[in-house]
């Protein structure tokens, strides 16, 4: 299941690297004006780093029981509920061997039709307020259908036909009394059997989460720096809370950001800017809820059209087209800036040396589960998979360095 342009898809977020910090896509004005805080410099309060907690909340019209996650999880892998038998949900969110999408630019639906759009991860996708990388879907029950229906994904011409199908089988009739108190199967408890199984999938076991929860020795030195970088420059004003996105409902922030915010000339030779997300008008820029940050290092390629395999080309080009950062061998040049009190004002840029973004990417890598790193550690790389890298610092096991065949970059590569 993906999300193709409007149709449908599980636009979770957090597979594909987006948004890495942008106030409404309005370029920042310079420090001292009122209530606005200039790029590269330390949100106003002390933030706050928190746990994801183990166990996402149902909705009270859909309690989860042992029986409807038992279902879910069926109609999760379920080929049935494509127009041909060959494709389920788990076809593009692969959660038995590891992260739970599908290592592709754009997934393959059925009659191997390519979608527009990146798949992102299925994991911690209950603890999101809103889904699909446009944001249009307000929960997972909503979000859920759409694939089944989308032509490009799995094709059914309805949901009524859905029903058809699972009330066929024998199996089905007795799961749906046992999860539901009685044997009605319709196209909305389908969807709401999928939407329980798939908040049960949490990564909680972060060396980040093991961090912040007072394991003092969870993070190496590098991953702290990065984690400090990750504060100190912006990326926490949309990438906050335990799941590392303003689209959580553990965090209540703005779900949207524009994309990109700054220097469109970096975006568009990666074709990012052809598709504008939930921008419906005929122009200007992007509009994209902000993914999750959760288990990113596992889940390349990024952005919405999945155009970067690299997660270190990833944070460079996030840095400078949200923050506005200089890069390394880039000079930190003076911005001039027309504040509100029509006072000509002068700030530098925040710059980011070659070792930053490697702690940056260090620090990320420390979001991946580590019973998920097992797993997909564990899986042969084919040729549409990244490869393992099993190198590992300080934190040893805390490490699942996860690089793409193009660059067989580790995060061990770090300056002096």
């Amino acid at each position: 299941m993906r999300d193709r342009g409007n149709q449908s898809g599980l636009g979770v977020a957090a597979a594909g690297l987006l948004v890495f910090a942008a106030l409404a896509g309005a370029a920042p004005a310079p420090a001292g004006d009122a209530g606005v805080v200039a790029a590269g410099a330390s949100p106003p309060r002390a933030y706050r780093w928190v746990a994801l907690p183990r166990v996402v909340p149902s909705p009270p019209e859909n309690p989860a029981n042992p029986a409807k996650l038992a279902l879910g999880r069926r109609l999760f892998n379920d080929p049935r509920l494509s127009r041909d038998g060959t494709v389920s949900c788990a076809s593009c969110h692969d959660v038995a061997r590891g992260a739970g999408d599908d290592a592709r630019p754009t997934a393959v639906g059925v009659g191997r039709q390519r979608g527009a759009r990146n798949t992102p991860t299925v994991w911690n996708a209950g603890f999101l307020s809103v889904l699909f990388w446009d944001g249009r879907a307000a929960s997972l029950e909503a979000q859920a259908q759409a694939p089944i229906l989308n032509p490009v994904e799995m094709g059914l011409p309805s949901g009524h036909e859905a029903v058809r199908r699972v009330s066929a089988v024998a199996a089905y009739r007795t799961a749906f009394r046992d999860a539901f108190g009685d044997g009605r199967i319709s196209f909305a408890r389908i969807a709401q059997a999928i939407a329980a199984y798939e908040r049960s999938l949490v990564t909680a076991d972060a060396p980040y989460d093991r961090f912040v929860r007072g394991d003092a020795g969870a993070l190496d030195a590098a991953q702290l720096r990065g984690m400090a970088l990750f504060e100190s420059i912006g990326c926490v004003r949309c990438h906050a809370g335990p799941m590392f996105s303003d689209a959580s409902a553990l965090t209540g922030g703005n779900p949207l950001r524009i994309f990109p915010a700054n220097h469109a000339s970096m975006a568009a030779p990666l074709g990012l800017l052809a598709d504008r997300g939930a921008n419906r008008a005929t122009a200007g820029p992007g509009v994209w809820r902000v993914p999750s940050l959760r288990n990113v290092a596992l889940t390349a390629p990024y952005f919405h059209n999945g155009a970067v395999a690299d997660l270190h080309q990833a944070v460079r080009l996030m840095a400078a087209t949200q923050l506005d950062v200089a890069l390394a061998g880039e000079a930190p040049r003076a911005h001039y800036w027309l504040s509100a009190t029509q006072v000509l004002r002068r700030r530098g840029r925040a710059q980011l040396s070659a070792r930053d973004v490697d702690d940056i990417v260090a620090f990320l890598h420390a979001l991946s589960g580590e019973a998920l790193c097992a797993r997909v550690r564990a899986r042969e790389p084919g040729p549409a998979s990244v490869a393992i890298d099993t190198e590992t610092g300080p934190a040893g096991a805390h490490r699942c360095g996860v690089v793409t065949p193009a660059t067989q970059r580790t995060i061990g590569d770090q300056e002096p």
